[in-house]
């Protein structure tokens, strides 16, 4: 009788495990979003790799090399791979997130800056520096969708919310072109500061900022009308202006607070996007670039272009919690976290 109890135990309880065992494997293979290295990113033009650095704690665990002159970054929507533009090779480098390898390049135009990715990921827009256009490149085909002229160096590469409208900037021409996604099609140009460089969509889809590098300035656009509703200027203790250069800037996911690189200023401004005050500076590396917030929003990492290496920002304090050496002329930032 216990023999066959016990049997009975074994049997029950082998289902059982049979039946979480089939469970996670359902589970696993459910469509979700990847988990998160939970590491920095950070493009070096000059040294041709990506370094990886572990913000918790605060060092490099590794490098990736890329093709020559990486500069814009961007994931996939689940992050498992990573785009890199890489302006010396005219590719857009794919790396596989997992592996930390090359695995696919997207030929482009002469020297590609910066670029987007279309909401449904069957797009990629590519400012090419040097023959002055855009380019909408299918991912799939790797053919050229539509190729529109702009201004002298384009750089920055903005897409609505909807992914039927592009902007993008002319370095030399002082502009931001708006595209139409669907036919290529310039439908405004919009006169801001001197040398535009990049963007951000304000979260409540009203504004779009744009960096005017050698103006020292961030002109605010109302994506309603296309008019420049308000520019900003930044002036951080003991410099002056001709020293302020703002590149790159990024904003809090609840609208309320924008982080503005500047440049030969050596400093990050805050400001609040309600108010349009410039709420204080933080002094970070020399030449700050590029900049992103943590998942939390806790720190902001910043990539020096001439110190070769990485500010971590608390913003609580509003202090560097340290620099961390990167690669040679770092450009860029994304975060996975």
């Amino acid at each position: 009788m216990r023999a066959q109890l016990s049997a009975g135990r074994r049997g029950r309880f082998g289902r059982m495990a049979a039946g979480a065992a089939l469970l996670a494997a359902v589970l696993a293979s459910a469509p979700g979003h990847a988990k998160g290295t939970g590491l920095v990113y950070v493009s070096n033009e000059k040294s041709n790799e990506i370094t990886l650095v572990d913000p918790a704690e605060m060092k490099v665990v590794g490098a990736i090399k890329t093709s020559k002159r990486p500069r814009d970054m961007h994931f996939n929507k689940d992050r498992t791979l990573l785009y890199v533009a890489c302006g010396d090779s005219d590719v857009v480098d794919v790396i596989d997130v997992a592996s930390r390898k090359v695995v696919d390049k997207i030929p482009t135009g002469p020297s590609p800056e910066a670029f987007r990715l279309s909401p449904d990921e069957a797009t990629i827009y590519v400012s090419n520096e040097e023959n002055s256009s855009l380019q909408a490149i299918s991912l799939k085909e790797k053919i050229v969708v539509h190729e529109v002229p702009t201004g002298a160096e384009p750089e920055g590469v903005a897409i609505s919310e909807d992914g039927k409208t592009i902007y993008v900037t002319s370095e030399v021409a002082d502009m931001v072109h708006v595209v139409n996604a669907e036919d290529g099609a310039v439908t405004d140009n919009i006169v801001v500061g001197t040398r535009p460089r990049r963007f951000i969509l304000t979260p409540d889809g009203k504004d779009l900022w744009v960096t005017s590098e050698l103006s020292g300035e961030v002109h605010i656009i109302d994506r309603a009308t296309n008019q420049i509703k308000q520019v900003l200027k930044f002036l951080p203790p003991g410099f002056r202006q001709v020293d302020v250069t703002p590149v790159d800037l990024t904003a809090t996911a609840d609208g309320k607070t924008a982080y503005v690189t500047l440049g030969r200023a050596n400093h990050i401004a805050i400001v609040d996007i309600a108010s349009r005050k410039i709420e204080g500076y933080v002094l970070v590396g020399s030449r700050p670039w590029g900049v992103r917030l943590s998942g939390d929003e806790k720190r902001l990492y910043v990539a020096n272009g001439l110190s070769d290496d990485l500010s971590i920002v608390d913003l609580a304090s509003r202090k560097v919690l340290k620099a961390i050496p990167v690669g040679r002329v770092p450009y860029g930032v994304q975060v996975d976290d």
